[in-house]
């Protein structure tokens, strides 16, 4: 009988592996990795909208890079085009501003159902449990989003 159990237990396990595997990714990045919003659980995460037009955005990228370098042990730094480029255009962009984050390709509206920002730069703060935390308005720098992160922390 305790054969039969474990036996059932082994082959659900089973099962539910081979349904997560065989289910569509839910984010694309730009570099050619994808996966599911639960690969970002246990991490903060920061999404920032920019845009090639918007100056602010574009002084901040260094912020975000150097941020992202000094915290990626527990911190997921990605860029979203608010313009929603793709392919040969996003990648010229990325070169010309020198974005060193990931760039998300799935428009975060899609994977957390929230409105886009109406200004840019526009970041948003999800927590490890996968709930938004913070949103901001305008331009972060590398000690701005230290010290978001470390409120948030605390809360």
């Amino acid at each position: 009988m305790n054969f039969l159990k474990l036996a059932n237990k082994k082959f659900l396990i089973f099962l539910l592996f081979i349904i997560y595997g065989c289910s569509e990714p839910e984010y694309y990045l730009f570099d050619g990795r994808e996966g599911r919003l639960e690969d970002f659980n246990g991490k903060w995460l920061i999404i920032n909208y920019w845009a090639d037009w918007c100056p602010p955005c574009i002084k901040e990228m260094p912020e975000l890079s150097a941020f992202y370098e000094s915290n990626k042990d527990e911190v997921l730094v990605l860029a979203f085009n608010f313009d929603e480029l793709e392919g040969s255009e996003l990648k010229e962009q990325i070169l010309r501003f020198k974005v060193k984050i990931p760039s998300l390709l799935t428009n975060p509206k899609e994977l957390y159902g929230w409105q886009p920002p109406e200004n840019l730069p526009a970041t948003y703060l999800i927590g490890p449990q996968g709930i938004l935390r913070e949103s901001v308005i305008g331009p972060q720098t590398q000690e701005s989003l230290e010290k978001l992160l470390e409120k948030n922390k605390r809360l």
